[in-house]
């Protein structure tokens, strides 16, 4: 298992460095089979496992707390599943692509997936807890955010040199991320030369996946601080070592995918507790669907700011917030304002 694992993810990362596959794509897949295989056992012989075994290490995994989270706990038997359905979605596709190859370069005799029994619903279904923040908890982050990144000086309470100051950045992180609604991956590869200025609005020109590129105007308040992170902020955390890149890290390093969730949690930590919930970069990005589209704003238009080929998977980042309906028919396009012509 150990041996195919590691010549599976030396081809992965040959692709990458060709261009055949995306860099952060090379990266989940090892990840994944690497979990595959620590969950299935690393001395195992590849060729024995069953439909049986695999269906085991996906009922594994969907117990597996979620990592990214601080303060994770597993399961408890029989309960709802650590890992969200998205991810074990995902976690099935890389086990299915080393599986395929398994069976081309003749590790294996027969696909084992074709055995598998386990389906959606067992292995997790639908979400333990709401993605996206409601409109009370995205306003504290986001209040947070610009109040950590208009006190540059103050470092949240922590005493830092004028040189590892990270205020501004970690402000402009969370604003970006809630506003705009990015991957993390186009957050982390975003370069200073992406952001111009055209008819007087800041756009962001986004390097998305497949190749597609979006240009995305930011948000006043946003740009603001994006202005003020240029001027102010960047200048502090850079030591020559990476001169295109956008967020940098205290070393002067470009800021990895690991390190935005501990930033999310130190602005988070600013928040009122009756306002404050954890939250990932990719709940943000679920967050900036859901309120977009709940303000209706136009589909297309949405699906153009977070960098979708297709309109249907829209349905995939929005999630319900209370009261929507209601207020919905409050305000209804043929009809006008209950509320006010109750009134006349």
């Amino acid at each position: 298992m150990a041996e195919c694992v590691d010549r599976y993810a030396e081809v992965v990362r040959a692709k990458a460095s060709t261009g055949a596959l995306a860099p952060a794509s090379a990266e989940v897949y090892v990840r994944d089979v690497v979990t595959f295989a620590a969950l299935a056992g690393e001395g195992r012989v590849l060729d024995d496992l069953t439909g049986e075994d695999v269906d085991e290490v996906l009922l594994r995994f969907a117990r597996k707390p979620d990592e990214r989270r601080r303060g994770a706990r597993p399961a408890v038997a029989g309960g709802a599943p650590s890992q969200s359905a998205a991810s074990q979605a995902r976690f099935r596709r890389s086990v299915s692509a080393f599986f395929r190859h398994a069976v081309v370069a003749g590790w294996v005799q027969l696909n084992p997936m074709q055995a598998v029994t386990v389906r959606p619903k067992q292995r997790g279904g639908l979400r333990a807890e709401r993605r996206a923040l409601t409109v009370e908890q995205a306003e504290g982050l986001l209040g947070a955010a610009r109040g950590l990144a208009e006190e540059p000086g103050s470092g949240g309470g922590v005493r830092r040199r004028p040189d590892q100051r990270t205020e501004l950045r970690d402000g402009l992180v969370v604003l970006l991320l809630a506003a705009v609604g990015p991957r993390v991956s186009e957050l982390t590869g975003a370069n200073v030369e992406d952001f111009f200025v055209n008819g007087g609005t800041r756009y962001w020109r986004i390097f998305g996946k497949g190749g597609r590129t979006r240009d995305v105007p930011l948000p006043r308040p946003v740009a603001e601080v994006l202005d003020a992170y240029l001027a102010e902020g960047r200048g502090l955390l850079d030591r020559g070592r990476e001169p295109k890149a956008l967020l940098l890290s205290w070393r002067g390093r470009r800021l990895a995918r690991g390190d935005v969730q501990g930033v999310i949690d130190r602005v988070l930590e600013r928040v009122d507790g009756g306002r404050r919930r954890s939250v990932t970069p990719h709940g943000l990005r679920h967050t900036t669907a859901t309120h977009l589209l709940a303000a209706a704003t136009d589909m297309d238009a949405v699906r153009r700011v977070l960098g979708h080929a297709d309109l249907s998977t829209l349905g995939r980042y929005r999630d319900e917030l209370p009261g929507e309906l209601e207020a919905a028919m409050r305000v209804h396009p043929l009809l006008g304002s209950v509320e006010g012509r109750r009134g006349g």
